[in-house]
């Protein structure tokens, strides 16, 4: 038989006369491509998300907060103590008292403009309070400028409302703050903190993020030259390489034992807090991955499904046109060639779909808009998955012998 007549026109008036499965097949592979495409999407930028560099040595700092309860505790004593005790410690660089910690979620933050008065411009930006040794704690590149001298530093008391003199910004605030300048023109500059009150911006620092890792800004952030004068404060120590683990206890025991009148806790790696910030959106990549791979798998059994419904109904007509000469692969090709119609159809209403979800999760969420190259990747990728599970119905088809055709059942 040739081949000629197992083409687009016989396969379609066949799928006309069994449009409910057809349309069934085709509205599940459109669904499938929306949520697979976009799901892919929201993946990977999550993914980018987590990977984004916190500007500090991670894999080798921790920290622990103390929390002074005995009537004669006295914070500005004890805090100095500490700072010598921890940093004469064998196994560690350097340590600091710090007001908050990057990705934890939870830290101070202050609005910041370049002139003084109220209702001005103004960008927001975290707050860290560090001593001199801050920079090398935290391990931040100073890329113009000065560090804080032990001069700069000063003792913040509760509900202190002045601010210090001089600060040190990240390059992304000062970009921020002088858009139409070279990121080093905030060198020496004066900008306001409370709308009214002068700093001068002494250096400037690569990167450090805030502690809200949700936070479009992440990279806006301000070091005060500030220890304070809390009951309860929090260290942030730097151990030398590979040397954390171990000293991390013996940190805990010896602050715990060198003041009976206060309370050591919620000790815990930089690593762990950026996991514990991160795990919203972690297990939303799992989500998502698990609701592709089933919509996928239950697609490619509805494509079987129907492929082998198909091949069943016909199989006398399939015997029929193998009796009249067509070979096994023509008859392959038939259901191939069926089965990219049907999938045709599904991607190219899946693409629009997916184009319109895309919208709605850019206005409702705030999300990126979907890149030009996932629509097409989707397509591909679908109408693959469709060749992939009818090519078994397919070969069954082809196998049905040509007997069949004078077979009455």
């Amino acid at each position: 038989m040739n081949s000629s007549k197992w083409e687009i026109g016989p396969i379609f008036r066949a799928l006309m006369r069994n449009k409910v499965g057809a349309v069934l097949i085709a509205i599940q592979i459109a669904v499938t491509m929306t949520i697979v495409v976009n799901s892919i999407f929201i993946i990977l930028e999550r993914a980018e998300l987590m990977k984004r560099d916190s500007g500090i040595d991670e894999a080798n700092s921790f920290y622990l907060t103390t929390t002074g309860f005995a009537t004669d505790f006295n914070a500005q004593s004890t805090t100095t103590e500490d700072l010598e005790a921890i940093r004469n410690t064998p196994g560690v660089l350097d340590a600091i008292q710090i007001n908050a910690i990057p990705t934890s979620g939870s830290g101070w933050s202050m609005s910041f403009q370049t002139e003084a008065g109220e209702g001005l411009e103004d960008e927001g930006a975290a707050v860290y309070m560090i001593d001199e040794n801050g920079l090398n704690t935290l391990d931040i590149e100073l890329i113009a400028g000065e560090n804080f001298t032990p001069s700069d530093i000063r003792w913040r008391a509760p509900g202190s409302p002045d601010w210090p003199e001089t600060v040190i910004i990240t390059k992304a605030l000062s970009e921020s703050l002088f858009p139409d300048e070279n990121w080093q023109f905030a060198l020496g500059k004066t900008i306001f903190i409370s709308s009214n009150q002068p700093m001068i911006v002494k250096g400037i620092v690569d990167k450090i993020q805030a502690p809200w890792v949700g936070w479009s800004d992440l990279e806006h952030t301000v070091l005060v030259p500030e220890k304070t004068l809390f009951n309860s404060n929090r260290y942030f120590i730097r151990a030398e390489p590979g040397q954390r683990d171990a000293i991390m206890p013996e940190i805990e025991e010896m602050l715990a034992s060198s003041n009976k009148g206060r309370i050591i806790r919620g000790m815990r790696t930089v690593e762990e807090t950026r996991e514990r910030s991160y795990r919203s959106d972690a297990a939303m990549i799992k989500i998502l991955s698990t609701v592709m791979v089933i919509l996928t798998i239950v697609t490619g059994l509805g494509i079987v499904g129907l492929a082998s419904f198909s091949v069943n109904r016909r199989k006398k007509q399939i015997g029929t046109r193998r009796a009249l000469g067509a070979s096994q692969s023509a008859i392959v090709r038939y259901f191939m060639l069926e089965n990219f119609l049907i999938s045709t159809v599904g991607v190219v209403l899946g693409a629009g779909l997916t184009i319109g979800l895309n919208v709605l999760l850019v206005n409702m969420f705030s999300l990126p808009a979907l890149d030009w190259y996932f629509v097409p990747a989707g397509m591909l990728v679908l109408w693959l998955v469709g060749q992939i599970a009818v090519f078994g119905p397919a070969k069954k088809a082809a196998n049905i012998p040509p007997a069949m055709a004078t077979r009455t059942v």
